[in-house]
């Protein structure tokens, strides 16, 4: 198979065939990682922008290092640090670095819809690493890589996503993925967390903890995202933490070979108690990992592909 796409909006973009091919490509290319000389010449001579407008520690990292075991020129522009700060509008900003020979723009914009903008005004690749509440595919993409490399396959899986789903970007992207690749999603959060909209992904809506995790294979758990709610929705974090916290009663009810994920960062106590968080059955770090080969599959196999002038 080829992958034509020139940028990586959203899952919602990708047919079943390419999101499994990006796997098995990071899938060959993790073993990189594992060297003592963790390097390719793969993308010698290209240059990667890392335009992050919102804050970033795993991401923004990951996509660095990536870019950089390919033998890339990787830069960070902090919009902070940048004339954004003194009124460049955006397209102006992504002009005059692409004006610089610029080959992959990776972004992230608090506004949804944001990156798909910049990949319409730019001849080089365009990555979106977060775009508001809509999309963070590569997190989704290392997220059902992890998922494969635990579970074997995707038919009939029972995922459980639990928490602010609604202003969760990677529920959305992992929601689009998912439903592609035959998986059982059930969901479950506050109600004011959690739209009557998603049920048009073909999942169930859960109406408590035990219908959520009850014979899961996965269970994935979400932060409250308090950054994107403009007033908060649940009266304090000890009661979400009581109602919508996982802990090891409730994780009992799950297969006994089930896994618990986190996109990160998590807050230790409310969504996920640390015995659990740092288990045996904990696959985080494993998440991370798979991160870093994620991206380097993403950035080479777009750089395969040149936009039309």
């Amino acid at each position: 198979m080829y992958f034509t796409k020139t940028d990586l909006i959203g899952l919602k973009d990708l047919s079943k065939e390419e999101i499994l091919f990006i796997i098995e490509t990071a899938e060959k290319l993790k073993e990189i990682n594992e060297r003592d000389v963790k390097k390719v010449p793969t993308l010698k001579g290209k240059t990667i922008v890392n335009l992050f407008f919102e804050p970033s520690t795993r991401t923004r990292t990951s996509f660095e290092i990536a870019g950089k075991r390919l033998s890339a020129d990787t830069i960070n522009f902090s919009a902070s640090s940048s004339s954004t700060s003194k009124g460049e509008t955006l397209i102006d900003t992504i002009k005059n670095i692409e004006a610089m020979y610029s080959d992959i723009f990776v972004v992230r914009h608090a506004f949804s819809g944001s990156v798909k903008f910049i990949a319409e005004n730019t001849k080089a690749n365009v990555v979106n690493a977060g775009d508001g509440t809509n999309e963070h595919p590569t997190q989704a993409l290392l997220d059902l890589m992890t998922i494969k490399e635990y579970k074997g396959d995707f038919e009939d899986l029972n995922v459980a996503i639990i928490g602010d789903i609604e202003h969760s970007r990677v529920a959305r992207s992992n929601l689009w993925g998912m439903s592609k690749l035959g998986v059982n999603i059930r969901l479950f959060g506050p109600k004011t967390m959690l739209p009557e909209h998603f049920k048009y992904f073909n999942c169930k809506i859960c109406s408590n903890m035990e219908e959520a995790v009850e014979n899961a294979d996965v269970i994935m758990m979400l932060r409250i995202q308090r950054e994107r709610q403009s007033n908060l929705l649940l009266p304090s974090l000890r009661e979400y933490s009581k109602f919508f916290g996982l802990n090891k009663k409730i994780l009992s009810l799950a297969q006994k070979d089930a896994i618990i994920m986190h996109p990160g960062p998590i807050n230790r106590g409310v969504e996920l108690p640390s015995i659990l968080a740092d288990s045996k059955q904990s696959v985080i770090l494993e998440q991370v990992k798979n991160g870093v080969a994620i991206r380097m599959a993403v950035l080479y196999l777009l750089s395969l592909n040149k936009k039309e002038e």
